[in-house]
Parts: C-alpha cells; sequence; structure tokens
C-alpha cells in the first residue's frame, strides 16, 4: 500500500485513541486523469487537521472547510463525486473532464482501524470490507492483484506491501536502497551469508537471511510483483542469484557495476543454461544515469529505474548508465577506480 495511507491509518487510529472524531476519505474511483489513484486516503479530524491526500490540494480544502462548518455530522459511510462538471472541475483543481469519486467514512470502535495498522505494520496483506449500511468493517486474507471494489452494500479495499524486494548483500548502499525502499512499501529481504556485513544490520523494516542468495531466489518463490538488485560484486554471491532470478517472472532483475563488470557477468551467465531472452531481461549497469557518485546517488538512481519499469514507462535508451556514459566519452569504473557510478 501506499505509505502515505500507512501514515493516514496510524493518524486515524492515534486520534480516535485521544477521543477526537474523524472522517477518513477514500478515492473509490476515478474517470479521465487523476492526482491520485484508486485506494488513496486521507481522513480529516474534528478541528480540521489533515493526514494523505486524495487530489493535491483543492478537494482536500474542500473537505477541511466542509468539517470545519459542519462538523462530522455523518455517522454511516456516503459516496460523494467530485469534478462532475467542468466548472467543479475547474474550481476543484481537476483536468478537464476528470471525476473522482469518495467514500467519506465517520470512524467508530467498529472501523478496525488500530486492528488494521497491526495487521499493516506486521507486514501482512489484507483486505478490509467495509459495509455501507452501517459503518462496520472486518479484515480478511488479500491477493497481490486484488484492487478497490466498491458498491452500494460495501467497499474492500487492499492494505499491506503488494511488492516484494530481494537486495543481495548488506553493504553500505544496500542500507540507503533499503531505507528507500521501505518508503516505497517494498517488502524488503536482504541476502548476505558474510558475517561481516551482516553482523551490523540493524535496519528496520527489513528482513536479513544469510543463506546463499541462490538459494533465498529460490525460497522466495519469486513472482511478477517482485524485483532483485545484486550489489555484492562477487561474482560467487551475484551470478547465480541473478541465474536464478532470470529464469522466475521478476518485474526487474538488476546488478551493480561498471559497463566492463556487466560485459563480463553477461558472459558468465551466457554459459549457463540462459537462453537469450531470459539473459536480455538482466539490467546492468543498473539505475539510471544522474551523474550520482555516493551511495545515497546511487539508490536513488536504481530505485528511479525500478520504479518506472513496476510502472510501465518505458525510460529512453540515453537514460541508461552505459549508453549515457558511452555518449559522453566516460572511462568506465572498472578503468578509472573500485566506485560504481549511476
Amino acid at each position: 500500500m501506499d505509505s502515505v495511507n500507512l501514515e493516514v491509518l496510524k493518524s486515524s487510529a492515534r486520534w480516535l485513541e485521544q477521543g477526537h472524531r474523524a472522517l477518513l476519505v477514500t478515492v473509490v474511483r476515478t474517470w479521465g486523469s487523476s492526482p491520485r489513484p484508486e485506494g488513496a486516503m486521507l481522513v480529516v479530524r474534528d478541528d480540521g487537521t489533515v493526514v494523505g491526500s486524495v487530489s493535491g490540494g483543492c478537494i482536500e480544502d474542500d473537505l477541511i472547510d466542509r468539517v470545519r462548518r459542519r462538523g462530522i455530522e455523518k455517522t454511516k459511510p456516503e459516496v460523494v463525486k467530485y469534478g462532475i462538471t467542468a466548472d467543479e472541475a475547474h474550481r476543484f483543481g481537476l483536468p478537464c473532464g476528470g471525476t473522482i469519486q469518495l467514500v467519506l467514512e465517520p470512524l467508530t470502535e467498529a472501523s478496525g482501524i488500530a486492528e488494521l495498522c497491526y495487521a499493516v505494520e506486521s507486514g501482512r496483506l489484507v483486505a478490509r470490507t467495509l459495509d455501507m449500511a452501517t459503518g462496520a468493517a472486518r479484515l480478511g486474507p488479500a491477493r497481490m492483484t486484488d484492487g478497490v471494489d466498491c458498491n452500494d452494500q460495501r467497499l474492500v479495499t487492499i492494505h499491506g506491501p503488494r511488492y516484494r524486494m530481494l537486495v543481495i548483500g548488506a553493504g553500505q548502499l544496500s542500507r540507503y536502497l533499503c531505507n528507500i525502499a521501505v518508503g516505497l512499501d517494498y517488502q524488503v529481504t536482504v541476502c548476505d551469508p558474510r558475517e561481516e556485513y551482516t553482523e551490523a544490520w540493524n535496519l528496520p523494516g527489513t528482513t536479513l537471511i544469510r543463506s546463499m542468495p541462490d538459494d533465498a531466489v529460490l525460497d522466495m518463490k519469486l513472482d511478477e510483483r517482485c524485483a532483485v538488485i545484486a550489489l555484492t560484486h562477487d561474482p560467487k554471491l551475484d551470478d547465480l542469484a541473478l541465474m536464478e532470478a532470470l529464469k522466475t517472472r521478476a518485474f526487474y532483475v538488476g546488478a551493480l557495476g561498471s559497463r566492463r563488470n556487466n560485459a563480463a557477468r553477461r558472459e558468465r551467465l551466457g554459459e549457463f543454461d540462459l537462453d537469450a531472452t531470459e539473459l536480455a531481461r538482466l539490467r546492468g549497469p543498473v539505475g539510471i544515469y544522474i551523474g550520482s557518485r555516493t551511495p545515497p546517488e546511487i539508490a536513488v538512481s536504481i530505485l528511479a529505474e525500478v520504479t518506472a519499469v513496476k510502472n510501465g514507462v518505458d525510460m529512453p535508451p540515453s537514460s541508461q548508465v552505459a549508453v549515457a556514459k558511452a555518449a559522453r566519452g566516460m572511462a568506465s569504473p572498472a578503468e578509472t577506480g573500485p566506485a560504481c557510478f549511476a
């Protein structure tokens, strides 16, 4: 789920515990262009304080004004629409012809928000079913492919991590990359059998395993909502894991390294039982070219590429590290030093 949504849920639970009334607002349907996707949420406290976003500003302002003027007077969920007419689209900052449908849910103890927060923070993927007639909610199992389902009787929303990421290597770069990945709502697993790296690993929100990386790939049963990123520079750890990962449906498989190292890696992998299509899925040098030189910058470069692939965005060849550096006549890091730039 969106990390902003988790903050919405945590704020909702805290405000209810403090004795406030709160209105949970969920995007359930959009037509045309929309600033926020279905499932996006915000919560408005009884004094107008707000956390989250459903439109980027203008609809939030209207909802805050409504609560400040009228209070949270409803006791049951209701459905509202914004942007039905051209005038409303202009007033609320929606693109021409855009429409957004929201469920406004006055929160009570029966809403089960605290239980939902606990489930999400425990790493579970759950479906929350809201009874539109009573305002009561219950939790149940969910699949990663499930989405928002809303009708006159119920609203079903999905909460929890939908994507998984396997990071091979527990070095300094991995710390920066994993920290950002957790914020992007990945369920992050770090695999490194080297004690000198894992002894001090203590990054919250990640799972550390010390098995061989190729075993980790097999054990995780990677699917189309998984990404694998190899960061060790050690062929004994990276290569076998990449070989196994390239055979799966993982949407992203990449490895850190210079252009020369990447070419050598492809030659080594070509000696295994990978066909040309599988080998072509390997992304490396990993990341997009932004001139990055420090571990935090390289982490941003890598996750920018992962995000683009996840969202189905075709990046131009000029954004690839190898292409960009070749165009600039830049020497490979393998020729100038040990650093890996993206």
